[in-house]
């Protein structure tokens, strides 16, 4: 318990310090589910994972589009006096502006970044976190002599949140909610949670305690820990996790939703680095290169991005390879015909290390001032530019790259950026 608590203490203190479909947000039937897709919560114990990586805006998740409408609301069966509710996620709903406001009112152990403002109905992240949130109406309804009669509304905001480590295989799910407006009983209802799972993980421990949803503009929380499975040694593993949402509101039958996430990956194979970490695997963090360290390399690289090369932008990154024989392949194809020039050696962009490189087609380019003689200079988004630079920059670029591989987690495929500081 002691190792637990120093682990979740961690993950707080360093998330706090820097201060993370498809994950997405769905609506069940009115109905709570069986007793094994609703484990009970595992007391107040609070892991912690330890994120976030400095330096790195937040962005939008590439390619996603905002949660779609629903085809309406899920409302139970009257009970036998006639009472029934009915749960509607709204993806379009107008909020006021202060509803998001959480001040001294709220009760996360993290509180979610500012940026998790922007994140309305689309997951917005960084390399350790990730934010999403959406308005929920809770509508309570009686039938009186044949007529079904609404009898009140509460609408509430549902943000997630995701928070992990590059050195822990351990990340979080936290959430919370918030009812701006409501009027007759529906603001009488309390709320409360319970965590699932499927996917390579386990539940460390998962609590959202039962709080009324009176008064407005309170709000209530629930934080739940999981812990990786993907721990064997070049072992990989993604994880969707689950908050189910129990409206609980005396006499009408209780409404269920539920909200899950799934932007998470967790590994032990990354190069260099044993033991277990975690990620947001479609952020693409940045690799960066100083002038003042490597100012041919860093000039290379600026005029290469400038020929209309990918790398600098999240709308257009570069994906790493770990494939030997395409590394190999795209720098033979690079320089594999450089000039012998003393005290420089042959630098290639894309980098080597990239699936943009020649290994995929495309033609060389050279800069003014480079060392080539016979390649032409040219501009476009496919081929790579080659550039004779000081050896000790190619030397030092080498370094740079494991590094920020080793440090972000970088596996096949996963985008990243290129930037010259």
């Amino acid at each position: 318990m002691k190792q637990h608590g120093a682990r979740r203490i961690a993950l707080r203190l360093a998330t706090a310090a820097i201060v993370l479909l498809v994950g997405s947000t769905s609506v069940a039937s009115a109905q709570t589910p069986e007793a094994n897709e609703r484990p009970a919560t595992a007391g107040t114990a609070r892991p912690v994972p330890e994120p976030v990586s400095l330096g790195n805006e937040p962005v939008g998740k590439p390619e996603a589009q905002p949660l779609a409408a629903p085809d309406g609301a899920k409302c139970s069966e009257p009970n036998a006096s006639g009472a029934s509710t009915c749960i509607e996620v709204k993806p379009g709903t107008p909020v006021p502006a202060s509803a998001l406001n959480r001040g001294p009112t709220a009760l996360s152990a993290i509180t979610p970044p500012q940026w998790c403002d922007k994140a309305k109905n689309r997951v917005y992240g960084t390399r350790t976190q990730a934010c999403i949130w959406t308005t929920v109406t809770y509508t309570t309804q009686r039938i009186v002599n044949g007529q079904r009669t609404t009898t009140g509304q509460a609408n509430l905001i549902v943000m997630q949140y995701n928070y992990t480590s590059t050195g822990l295989g351990r990340y979080a799910h936290q959430i919370e909610t918030s009812m701006y407006s409501g009027w007759g009983d529906a603001p009488k209802a309390a709320i409360d949670g319970q965590a699932t799972l499927t996917g390579s993980c386990s539940r460390e421990s998962a609590t959202f305690p039962r709080k009324k949803l009176s008064p407005a503009n309170s709000w209530q929380q629930g934080e739940s820990f999981w812990d990786t499975t993907a721990t064997a040694s070049g072992a990989i593993g993604k994880c969707r996790t689950t908050w189910y949402l129990t409206f609980t509101n005396a006499p009408y039958s209780a409404a269920v939703t539920s909200v899950s996430m799934n932007e998470v990956r967790c590994d032990n194979a990354t190069a260099g680095r044993p033991g277990a970490g975690c990620v947001v695997p479609w952020y693409a963090s940045e690799l960066v290169y100083l002038r003042a360290n490597t100012p041919a390399l860093a000039a290379h690289v600026t005029k290469a991005q400038a020929s209309g090369l990918p790398g600098a932008t999240f709308a257009n990154p570069l994906t790493r390879t770990e494939n030997a024989t395409i590394i190999a392949s795209n720098r033979t194809k690079a320089c594999g015909r450089a000039p012998s020039i003393p005290g420089k050696s042959c630098d290639e962009y894309p980098i080597a290390t990239s699936h943009q490189g020649l290994n995929v087609g495309g033609t060389r380019r050279t800069q003014t001032g480079c060392g080539f003689t016979g390649v032409p200079t040219g501009t476009g988004p496919s081929g790579v530019s080659v550039c004779m630079i000081a050896v000790a920059d190619n030397n030092s670029q080498g370094g740079t790259n494991t590094q920020f591989f080793r440090r972000e987690r970088v596996l096949e495929n996963d985008p990243f950026r290129v930037a010259v500081r």
